[in-house]
C-alpha cells in the first residue's frame, strides 16, 4: 500500500476484525495497551474498539510527552518568563497544562503581556514573554532577532524529538547565540514502560493487568525494535510496534493476540515501512553528543524514575537553562479530583474520572489528559464520551 487511505479502508477493516474474532479464544481475555497517545486517538477516532470482541480490552498507556510532564515543570517554564524575563517559547501543546495557582502558560502569558507598558520597561529591565511557537527553529530565529534578551526553549517530547533539539543546541553554538538555551524536558519511552511493569506506586495507583503492548510508531523511527526486546524478555510480554493508522492498529492487535495464543513473546515490527531493528544511528549518535542520562527525573502519574529523562552534557552547558538560570524543580501534587495519574498508568479509563466531561472539559482542563492532543481524555471526549450512555428510543 502506497497510500493514507489504504490504511483506512473500511473493506480491509473488517476482514481484519473477522480475522481477530476468528484468532480470539473464548476461555480467555486480553488486554493489551497502546503506549502512545497517537495510537489512542486513532483507536478513538476510527472507532477500533467497536470492531473488536469483548474479551479484547484497549488500555491507554502514558505516551503523550505533554501529558506526563509534571505541574513543577509548568512551573519552571513560567518562572523563567515571569521572574527572570526572559522570552520564553513554547509548543502549542502545553501552553494550557494547568499550573500552580490556577495559572498555565497562556494564563501567565496573558498577564505578562498586561503589564508590557508598565514602569519597569521604561527603566531598561525588560519584561517577560512567552511565545507559542511551531518549531523550535522559531526560538533560534527570535534570539538572533533579540541580541538584548534571554531566550529559552522550553524543549519537551519523547526520543521523536529529541534530535531536532540537539540540532539546535549544536546551531546556537555554531552561531555564538550567548543569548539562547534550552529547558530540557526531554524523555524516555523505555522507562515508562519499566515503571508500568514494576513501580512502587503500585499501592497508590493500583495496577492492571496487560498481556502485550502496541509499541510506538515515531518514537522507534529513532531508537528502533531493538530497546523493546528487554521487555518481551525479561517479562514476557510480546510488544509490536505499529503505525497510527487504523489497519495498523488492527494489524498489531491480531498479531498480539496469536503471539499470545501462541505462548509466545518477541518484538514484531509491524511498522516496516519506516521502522528497524536498530533505529536511525545517526540521529542516535547526535543525540548522545549532546545529551545525558539524568540520575532522575519527576513523571506526571508515574513519580520519580532513575535514568527516564535527558539533560544537557556539561560540553553545552552554556545552553543549558537550568543551569543558567536559577530555577529549580519544586513538586507539586496534582488536582485531588483530577484521575490523570491512574489514566496514564492504564489503571483507570478517562470515564471513570468524576470530574471528566463535567467540570474538566478541553476548554477548561483540570488535567494534562484533556488538554493535549494526543491525552487519553481528550480523545475520549471527542470520540467516544457517549459510547457507554445507554440509547433512548
Amino acid at each position: 500500500m502506497k497510500f493514507i487511505d489504504e490504511f483506512r479502508d473500511g473493506n480491509l477493516a473488517r476482514g481484519l476484525a473477522a480475522a481477530i474474532r476468528q484468532a480470539v479464544r473464548a476461555d480467555r481475555d486480553y488486554h493489551f495497551m497502546e503506549f502512545c497517545g497517537g495510537h489512542t486517538h486513532a483507536i478513538s477516532r476510527y472507532g477500533v474498539t467497536d470492531l473488536l470482541p469483548p474479551n479484547v480490552r484497549m488500555i491507554h498507556g502514558p505516551g503523550c510527552p505533554v501529558c506526563v510532564l509534571p505541574i513543577g515543570r509548568i512551573d519552571m517554564a513560567i518562572a523563567f518568563a515571569r521572574d527572570l524575563g526572559v522570552i520564553l517559547c513554547s509548543y502549542g501543546d502545553p501552553m494550557r497544562v494547568p499550573a500552580s495557582g490556577g495559572l498555565s502558560l497562556l494564563k501567565a502569558k496573558a498577564g505578562l503581556g498586561r503589564h508590557a507598558g508598565s514602569d519597569t520597561v521604561s527603566k531598561g529591565k525588560h519584561r517577560g514573554e512567552i511565545r507559542m511557537i511551531y518549531s523550535g527553529a522559531d526560538a533560534l530565529a527570535i534570539a538572533q532577532q533579540n541580541p538584548a534578551r534571554e531566550v529559552v526553549f522550553f524543549a519537551i517530547g519523547f526520543e521523536t524529538t529529541t534530535p531536532p533539539t540537539a540540532v539546535l543546541i549544536k546551531q546556537a553554538q555554531a552561531l555564538g547565540l550567548g543569548n539562547f538555551s534550552v529547558f530540557c524536558c526531554h524523555v524516555l519511552t523505555p522507562s515508562a514502560i519499566a515503571s508500568i511493569l514494576e513501580s512502587p506506586e503500585v499501592r497508590q495507583w493500583g495496577s492492571v493487568r496487560i498481556d502485550g503492548f502496541i509499541g510506538p510508531a515515531h518514537v522507534s523511527t529513532i531508537i528502533g525494535t531493538r530497546p523493546y526486546e528487554f521487555f518481551a524478555e525479561e517479562y514476557r510480554k510480546p510488544v509490536v510496534i505499529a503505525g497510527f493508522e487504523p489497519l495498523d492498529v488492527m494489524q498489531s492487535i491480531l498479531m498480539l493476540i496469536r503471539q499470545v495464543n501462541a505462548g509466545r513473546a518477541v518484538v514484531e515490527n509491524e511498522f516496516t515501512r519506516a521502522v528497524t531493528r536498530d533505529g536511525n544511528r545517526k540521529a542516535q549518535r547526535l543525540v548522545a553528543e549532546v545529551f545525558e542520562l539524568r540520575r532522575s527525573f519527576a513523571w506526571r502519574g508515574l513519580g520519580e524514575l532513575p535514568y527516564s529523562a535527558l539533560g544537557i552534557r556539561k560540553e553545552f552547558a552554556d545552553f543549558d537553562a537550568e543551569r543558567r538560570f536559577a530555577v529549580r524543580y519544586q513538586a507539586v501534587a496534582d488536582h485531588p479530583a483530577c484521575e490523570c495519574g491512574a489514566i496514564l498508568r492504564g489503571v483507570k479509563r478517562p470515564q471513570e474520572c468524576r470530574i471528566f466531561g463535567s467540570v474538566c472539559t478541553p476548554e477548561n482542563p483540570i488535567g494534562s489528559c484533556m488538554v493535549s492532543s494526543e491525552g487519553a481524555c481528550a480523545a475520549h471526549y471527542s470520540y467516544g464520551r457517549f459510547a457507554d450512555v445507554a440509547a433512548v428510543s
